[in-house]
């Protein structure tokens, strides 16, 4: 480990090793640390993907594809089912990662690029000089190395505190936290090319189960409820316990993770003198889905790419890198980031018999390609109902 570089990346996951890779590419000089002693563990994600989003970074290779998903299956309160098909979902159902071999991938290609990787190295503060980022102090079996670097890439994830530390307010209200609990279930029989959405206000309050098939009689199931939701004797695994048994009564869990995801608002701002903040530790997680892997990559090659041309320009202050902070936000993601936020809000005030009333009205609707924007919609066409709810809609829109 030298004592200064170009880039230094906070965070071995999708995000970080996506900015490690393109910085590399670029000529800089770059070092990535993880606090954790191996790159991909504990996966602390439901491991889906669109095939279209994971194109435009890797080719799916069989080495970290669990299962390929053909449909997305919802089911509301009293059973009944929609099923989104991949020929009008637009690419968006697509893999089950295996995350522990997809991650180490994604690292030895920032490795293969020139890019300098250290685990068990933890970025125990930021290095400030007159306000502005420099680097970081990086602890590390035991010894301490101050690392300087022109721009630090923050993506140490949803319990993200390095962009706190540099003086970003990245608080989200409990309310906005979804408490999760997955566990990787063996000898059941599922629809092994389906991933499966149970929404329920009285079985997952604020959120929603998943099912997601990892191959042959095995699936990722889990759940997420709002933070305010949970508590003693109903917590997340509480009520995954009683879906398990309600459901796969003979199935064997082989792993239990459990974690928090972040559906709120993205971070005020994600840029700062020295810094870039990107993925879960900029809120960039999907508000609906909790879905972040495809925004953490498609926010970590953005970063680097900033980082070059600010680093080139002999400038990284915070409104040369703001560039960043507003390309994101004018991207089709960042725009669906604010959209999904808004259909939250509005998911957020039913109760089951009005997701009863959606799901129903769904068996109805005829779109050749069916997306978010297209559901909602529809769903409003066909639930007049919902008008009342356009103002809190609307609102939060704006």
């Amino acid at each position: 480990m030298k004592d200064s570089y170009d880039v230094l990346v906070v965070g071995g996951g999708p995000g970080g090793a996506v900015a490690a890779k393109t910085a590399a590419e670029a000529g800089l000089s770059v070092l990535l640390v993880e606090k954790r002693p191996a790159i991909g563990v504990p996966v602390r994600c439901a491991e889906g993907i669109g095939k279209e989003g994971l194109a435009e970074f890797i080719e799916a290779d069989p080495r970290f594809i669990s299962a390929e998903i053909d449909n997305a299956v919802l089911i509301g309160p009293d059973g009944t089912q929609f099923t989104l098909s991949s020929s009008v979902s637009g690419g968006k159902v697509g893999y089950t990662l295996d995350r522990k071999v997809f991650d180490r991938e994604l690292v030895w290609r920032a490795a293969e690029a020139g890019a300098e990787i250290q685990v068990h190295a933890r970025a125990a503060a930021p290095i400030l000089e007159e306000g502005k980022v420099a680097g970081a102090v990086i602890e590390q079996h035991g010894k301490t190395y101050l690392v300087r670097a022109k721009v630090v890439i923050a993506a140490d994830g949803v319990e993200s505190k390095f962009a706190k530390w540099a003086g970003i307010n990245t608080t989200v209200p409990l309310s906005e936290i979804e408490t999760c609990a997955q566990y990787i279930v063996n000898n059941i029989d599922i629809d092994e090319k389906a991933n499966q959405f149970y929404f329920s206000f009285e079985d997952a309050p604020g959120g929603y189960i998943w099912v997601f098939p990892k191959g042959k009689r095995c699936a990722n199931i889990g759940i997420g409820i709002q933070g305010t939701k949970s508590g003693e004797g109903h917590r997340a695994r509480d009520y995954l316990d009683r879906f398990i048994e309600k459901n796969y009564p003979e199935g064997t869990i082989t792993e239990l993770v459990v974690g928090g995801v972040s559906v709120c608002r993205p971070l005020a701002e994600t840029a700062a003198d020295g810094l870039l903040v990107v993925g879960d530790a900029a809120r960039l997680s999907d508000p609906i889905t909790g879905g972040g892997i495809y925004n953490a990559m498609f926010t970590g090659r953005l970063a680097a790419e900033t980082a070059v041309t600010a680093i080139r320009n002999g400038d990284t202050s915070k409104k040369s890198l703001m560039a960043y902070d507003k390309a994101w936000r004018e991207s089709y993601m960042g725009k669906a980031l604010v959209r999904n936020y808004a259909v939250k809000e509005v998911f957020l005030r039913m109760n089951d018999e009005k997701l009863n009333s959606i799901i129903h009205s769904m068996q109805n609707l005829e779109m050749e390609e069916i997306n978010v924007k297209n559901l909602v919609l529809a769903i409003f066409k066909e639930n007049p109902w919902l008008v009342k709810e356009l103002p809190t809609f609307l609102k939060s829109l704006a």
